[in-house]
């Protein structure tokens, strides 16, 4: 499973992209994009998300 992004919520600040050890996650149109095949469902991006637009499922 990958990351997912309430796009509603997303303020596209970049936190999440900047965490990411894999570099599955990058902002396109001021929104939060999980690139899903590379996505490691660490959590790493949740933890960072200073308000809470995405969950790792």
């Amino acid at each position: 499973m990958a990351a997912k992004v309430n796009v509603e919520a997303c303020v596209g600040c970049g936190s999440c992209a900047g965490v990411c050890p894999a570099q599955a996650i990058e902002i396109k149109d001021d929104k939060a994009v999980v690139k899903e095949d590379d996505c490691l469902s660490c959590g790493a991006c949740e933890g960072e998300c200073p308000v809470q637009a995405i969950k790792v499922e």
